[in-house]
């Protein structure tokens, strides 16, 4: 008879304790930075529940070394979207350009390896950088859904990845006429999330290690 696990989901559609495997996907598969690892016991789960994800993982990694203790945590830490050490060269790199913030915006999608642009957006009359930036992923990630790939989508901004992972837009522009555009793009690709799941990772480009992301508009 399998021995019982318990799975504990940190972060993902509904974070909390689940007893199978197939619960633990449905609440992780095609969900960014999701975090979730498996315990041998409820008792074990129920306190790195409480404790959160980054103890857990610590306690996973402290485990791991030679001569340590804590069979339980042996396993190294679940992460669907744990950052790799080096570009994936084989992704989408994506970045936007932006005449003053907010001012005319404009975005584009390549493929990190080659420099390709795969797609882009002509300038948007007004708009901010962050909200560009989010457009641009969600670009990507519709993109390559049609695709039907599994390819990794970076970005260079921080708020973006929080809106897209969140799935809300948290932008203080305001709505008005010369506004319009943007917004009715937001407010799609906002839908676009809520009503799709994808196996994409989306990352932080690593800018001071792998200098500028590959889709850099080069206007700083």
């Amino acid at each position: 008879m399998a021995k019982s696990k318990y799975y504990v989901v940190w972060e993902g559609r509904r974070p909390g304790i689940y007893t199978t495997w197939a619960e633990c996907q449905a609440q992780t598969n095609g969900y960014p930075q999701a975090k979730f690892k498996s315990f041998e016991s409820e008792a074990e789960a129920k306190a790195m529940y409480a404790k959160g994800w980054k103890a857990a993982f610590a306690a996973a990694q402290t485990a791991a070394k030679p001569g340590s203790g804590g069979a339980g945590l042996r396993r190294k830490a679940s992460s669907a979207e744990s950052e790799p050490q080096e570009v994936e060269l084989d992704s989408i790199s994506v970045d936007v350009g932006c005449s003053g913030n907010p001012g005319i915006v404009e975005y584009k999608g390549v493929c990190t390896r080659t420099g390709e642009v795969l797609f882009s957006h002509d300038p948007i009359p007004k708009g901010t950088n962050n909200m560009g930036e989010f457009l641009a992923i969600v670009h990507a990630l519709a993109y390559l859904k049609k695709k039907g790939s599994s390819m990794t989508v970076y970005s260079d901004s921080r708020t973006a990845l929080s809106w897209v992972k969140n799935k809300a837009v948290a932008s203080t522009l305001v709505r008005d006429a010369s506004t319009e555009q943007i917004w009715s793009l937001v407010d799609r690709a906002v839908q676009w999330l809520q009503t799709n799941s994808y196996p994409n990772k989306v990352l932080k480009w690593d800018t001071r290690k792998w200098g500028e992301i590959k889709a850099d508009y080069g206007r700083k």
